[in-house]
This record gives C-alpha cells, sequence and structure tokens, in this order.
C-alpha cells in the first residue's frame, strides 16, 4: 500500500546562487561570516547540484519545486529545466510574471524594498520568534553539552548571529538605511528587529554599533584591490537570455579608472591602458557570448559625493539596435552624460556590428534593479 501523497515533508535545501568560487570573490562575506560563526564551506553553492549535462535525470523536475529569493525568474540553464517548477518567490524586482499567481502554502511576495532580505525577515519573523521560544523550552544548550540553564543564553547567541546575516545585507543595500531613494518601511521595521536580536544577546550587546558594523562590511565589499579584472567582473554579475538575445551586466564597487590600471597592470605586453581595459571587456563578453555587455560602476568623488558610470557595449548588429533604443529611451530618465574623454580615448565608438558608449549616470538613484530592466526592455 502507497504512503498518502501529504505523508512526507518537504525538504528545504537552501542554494546560493553562485558556483563556490564566487564566495571568495566576495569579501564582504568573509567578513561576514566571523560574526555568524560560520564558514564559506557551510554553504551550499550551485556547484553541489549535479552536472547540468545530467542534472535532469538525478535531479528530476516533478520531484523539484523551486522557491525564488531575490529574482523571480529562473534563468540560465536551470531555467530552462525547473521554470515549470517555480513555486514561490520573495523579491523586490519588478514582477516578471514568470511565477505561478497562486503559490499556495509558498510565498508570493513581490514587493518594492530597499533590501529583498527586508521582505525574507518579515515573512520569516513570526516563525523565527515560535522557533526560538520553542527552543529555550526544549533544552537547546544540551546540544553544545551545557546546562539546561543555559538554554536562553545558546539560543539568543544563535538569533543574534543569524541577525548579523540579515542586517548586513539590509544596510548594505540602503546606505546604512540612509539612502532616501531605497530605504522603506519594510527595511526600518526589519532593521530594527533584527538589531534587537542582536542586542539581547549579552555576547555582541556591549560593543555592537550599527554603523561601525555597517562600514566594516561595506570596507570589506569594497576591498577588492586583490582580485584580478576577471573576478571584478564577475563577482557582481547578471545575464539574462531575452527574445533569442543574451545581456550580461557587471557591478563594480571601483570607478572605471580603476579598472583602467587594473588592467594595464595585468597585460603581459604594454598595450595602452585603454586598450588593455577594453581589450580585457571584450574577453570577458565573448567567453559568455554576449549580445549586450554593460559594466555599471559606483564611486565616491574627491568631494564626496556620491557617483556611477554606465559603459554600454553591443557586439552585433541586434545588439546595435537594441543599445541605440536604450541610449535613446533612457537618457532622460537615468540623466546619461557623456564621460570626461570619451570621444578622444576610443570609447564611444561604432563599427561594423559593435556600439560602445559610456557615460556619468547622473540620476544616482538608479541600480542595476532599474537599469536592467530597461537595457532588457531594449531587445526586441
Amino acid at each position: 500500500m502507497a504512503p498518502q501523497r501529504n505523508a512526507f515533508a518537504p525538504l528545504y535545501v537552501p542554494i546560493t546562487n553562485i558556483p563556490s568560487t564566487g564566495i571568495q570573490l566576495r569579501p564582504e562575506f568573509i567578513e561576514l561570516f566571523k560574526y555568524a560563526n560560520i564558514e564559506s564551506s557551510h554553504l551550499i553553492t550551485l556547484d553541489d547540484l549535479p552536472d547540468l549535462s545530467i542534472i535532469k535525470s538525478q535531479l528530476p523536475p516533478e520531484n523539484t519545486k523551486w522557491i525564488l529569493v531575490d529574482h523571480n525568474a529562473l534563468q540560465g540553464q536551470l531555467g530552462k529545466i525547473y521554470s515549470d517548477r517555480v513555486g514561490g518567490v520573495i523579491d523586490h524586482h519588478d514582477d516578471e510574471g514568470k511565477t505561478p499567481a497562486n503559490t499556495g502554502d509558498e510565498p508570493r511576495i513581490i514587493e518594492k524594498s530597499g533590501s529583498c532580505t527586508s521582505l525574507i525577515t518579515e515573512y520569516c519573523r513570526q516563525a523565527w520568534d515560535v522557533l526560538s521560544d520553542s527552543a529555550t523550552s526544549s533544552g537547546a544548550a544540551h546540544a553544545q553539552g551545557d546546562s539546561l540553564s543555559d538554554d536562553d543564553v545558546v539560543v539568543k547567541s544563535w538569533d543574534a548571529e543569524v541577525a548579523h546575516l540579515g542586517l548586513a545585507s539590509i544596510l548594505i543595500d540602503t546606505s546604512n538605511l540612509q539612502s532616501k531613494d531605497k530605504t522603506t518601511e519594510h527595511d526600518k521595521i526589519a532593521a530594527e528587529y533584527l538589531e534587537a536580536k542582536i542586542k539581547t544577546c549579552k555576547k555582541f550587546s556591549d560593543k555592537f554599533d550599527r554603523t561601525k558594523f555597517y562600514e566594516t562590511i561595506d570596507a570589506a565589499k569594497k576591498d577588492i584591490g586583490g582580485l584580478i579584472l576577471q573576478d571584478i567582473l564577475r563577482k557582481d554579475y547578471k545575464q539574462w537570455d531575452e527574445k533569442s538575445r543574451r545581456l550580461g551586466v557587471s557591478s563594480v564597487v571601483k570607478p572605471i579608472e580603476f579598472m583602467q590600471r587594473k588592467a594595464k597592470d595585468e597585460a603581459h605586453i604594454n598595450p595602452s591602458t585603454d586598450d588593455a581595459f577594453l581589450s580585457a571587456l571584450d574577453r570577458f563578453a565573448r567567453e559568455r557570448e554576449l549580445d549586450m555587455y554593460a559594466v555599471m560602476t559606483t564611486s565616491t568623488s574627491p568631494e564626496g559625493q556620491f557617483r556611477r558610470e554606465l559603459l554600454l557595449w553591443a557586439f552585433n548588429d541586434a545588439g546595435v539596435s537594441a543599445a541605440k533604443r536604450f541610449a535613446s529611451d533612457s537618457r532622460d530618465e537615468l540623466g546619461l552624460e557623456d564621460w570626461q574623454g570619451a570621444e578622444d580615448e576610443g570609447y564611444n565608438s561604432e563599427g561594423d556590428g559593435y556600439w560602445r558608449h559610456i557615460w556619468w549616470q547622473r540620476h544616482v538613484q538608479h541600480s542595476r534593479k532599474r537599469v536592467a530592466p530597461l537595457l532588457r526592455a531594449a531587445i526586441h
């Protein structure tokens, strides 16, 4: 006799949507893990899934359900195989309409917030509190070899460690809740809740300072000088297949000038700084068979002003048409202004089947969260 259909509880496996090598490209992760008592090797990544050539037989789609976090459309090869198995989502990007309207017991939360982690915190808050209370009453300290009287201390320590992970994400995404363009009530409420978790733990409460915590993680995120340029470009890289065209966008926390110097230093021959940089971008894009590639940078001017740059490169006729359409349609919204010396340095260039342009993006409130949809919309 077969068991009832719902006889077994589902097993939820949290998969970090990057390869394991990608963790080492994120120094902010390494710094943050110190607060949470975890190591890089503890994370489950894309490398832990079966090889894409056999994944369908090893992990049959009908035996899976995918809950998307911080995106609402499954992309790439996984999307081709499992997109019909998406059964829930928590995200703060524009709704692409790829998630079922009715997700049953699973969440379908797509709302505006500075950080997706804020929405996750809201969704998990009640269950988290119940779990903490039950762990205290059931003797959590026994798992640590301690006495029952230490249960409350152990649980609060666990809670504080997890809260550090969530709070760091929210603070980075909202510039310590100071970004007027990004910070929402979701972020403020979630940050307050997580900070309270930290402050109720004696292990952290005396020395915790939210601003110092933010500055530590932010400084680690920007400490990319030890990475080679190809790794810098893939550190925060997103890719979309749109109407049979492929778009890639790299977000970099240093200005183009920094990447120019990096490319020059890494060149085996002695090309000009600009040739070395453009050659590196061309290699990165062609390895991924991109039709259109964008590099978005963030930096601070000597006067302390937050700045954005945007470089866009199209590699074929279809990409050129889309790039020109984007430049025309999005110029005013993004505040695109020609970059200094772009004509002289060969960045603004057009030829047989290619087009390249670089701008200052003066309307700095628009991150990749807005720019990527504009680029995708330009692809016809």
